[in-house]
């Protein structure tokens, strides 16, 4: 695992992600209370012995720039690291970073000089944990220059993933990136028998790339520096297909694309299942966080139904079900939070007269919610999305697959409904 150099992609605009994205890059994104979606692919990299890591960012990036300088630090006498490689203007290229492959080829320099045998790419808004070593192992059993992970899913997410096919060997012979024609999906769908160990059904008949690539360094170097290709399910994985030995390394486990709002809200709110299907519990391969130092919690007269409550929170005779609540946040009496993810707050505050404070105001009823951090909610007010809104921009609030979304810093006065 020492001849391997982790590589995660910080990804650009994350639109489908607004407005969450709206002042940070999809990586920060706040995740399960107290963690943030950067913190699973490096986790993961640690837990496998990966140990020598670049996140490359561009967009937003101040914030992830920040928990990763201030969370991931190795001891004085550790060859490890996790660097950032932020995108810079250079006498070979004036341009910002076109698309993922691009990130990495403008990247390259900084990467060979680490000497790296093999390079494993990552992207930064996905949810599972996974060991890379097996990964490893199986790709150079296979003698692959090229590895892909490869999980079965079902018909409707084809449009949204790299979907392909693979011999029995497990070199991949087909790929196709997001494909929407109903008759080219159908082409696409395997042997239900055949793969029927690796997971596929009926019901998930297909099977898709999961953005986890990985690369020989000789290959990468030769594919990057030949045709201008910008993106490596669109381009690079489809050029190498006849011209290296490109193969899929099937995944059995939980993996969500948390991309979209609606990704995210449903995979956050499983987490307060009995048996969510992401365990943030499992002590052999922890998810490492920024160590705050906060205090207890003190909570007072509360119902708490099926719900995660954060270090650091005062909530003081109010109902929580079904719901996330991130540090620091403060619920005042009388408030009721359902099927709700309030993402907490970056400090605390004394209490200033005549401006809403922090957190959630008293008798304040609030359900099928995002509030990001730092929102103020203020005393009596209902979102509830009662005109069972879709997709839609309000006053300091927005509304994306019926969700509302209240954005980070964002206010609502007192008796507001929405």
């Amino acid at each position: 695992m020492k001849e391997i150099l982790g590589v995660v992609l910080g990804g650009g605009k994350g639109s489908r992600l607004f407005p969450l994205t709206l002042i940070r890059s999809k990586p920060a994104v706040p995740l399960g209370g107290k963690y943030r979606l950067i913190d699973i692919p490096i986790s993961n990299c640690i837990n496998s012995g990966v140990n020598r890591i670049f996140v490359l960012t561009q967009y937003n990036s101040e914030s992830l720039n920040r928990h990763i300088n201030q969370t991931y630090r190795f001891g004085l006498f550790s060859q490890g690291f996790v660097d950032i490689l932020a995108a810079e203007q250079t006498p070979e290229s004036a341009h910002w970073y076109q698309g993922t492959a691009d990130a990495v080829r403008q990247c390259l320099r900084h990467l060979l000089t680490y000497s790296p045998k093999y390079i494993l790419i990552l992207s930064g808004d996905h949810l599972y944990r996974m060991d890379y070593s097996a990964l490893f192992r199986r790709h150079i059993e296979c003698g692959a220059d090229v590895s892909l992970c490869v999980i079965p899913v079902d018909t409707t997410e084809a449009s949204e993933l790299g979907i392909l096919k693979m011999e029995k060997s497990g070199r991949i012979s087909e790929f196709c990136e997001k494909p929407d024609r109903p008759d080219l999906i159908e082409s696409l769908k395997v042997d239900v028998d055949t793969w029927q160990k690796a997971g596929v059904t009926s019901d998930r008949p297909l099977m898709a790339s999961m953005g986890i690539y990985v690369f020989n360094v000789e290959a990468l170097v030769e594919v990057l520096k030949g045709e201008p290709m910008m993106d490596f399910g669109r381009d690079i994985i489809p050029y190498s297909l006849s011209r290296y030995n490109v193969s899929g390394y099937i995944f059995n486990g939980y993996w969500e694309d948390i991309g979209t709002i609606r990704a995210f809200y449903r995979a956050n709110l499983d987490l307060t299942a009995e048996e969510p299907k992401f365990n943030f519990y499992d002590s052999q391969a922890p998810i490492y966080s920024h160590p705050r130092f906060l205090p207890p919690n003190r909570i007072q007269k509360c119902e708490l139904r099926r719900s995660i409550v954060s270090e650091g929170c005062e909530i003081e005779d109010s109902v929580i079900s079904e719901s996330v609540v991130g540090i620091r946040s403060i619920i005042r009496k009388g408030s009721e939070l359902s099927q709700t993810l309030m993402l907490g707050a970056d400090y605390y505050e004394e209490s200033e007269r005549g401006r809403i404070p922090l957190g959630v105001g008293k008798g304040s009823v609030i359900r099928g919610a995002i509030l990001d951090k730092n929102a103020r909610i203020g005393a009596n007010v209902k979102i509830v999305n009662s005109r069972q809104l879709r997709d839609f921009d309000g006053e300091n609030y927005f509304v994306r697959d019926g969700i509302v979304i209240v954005p980070k810093n964002g206010v609502i006065e007192d008796g507001t409904e929405i």
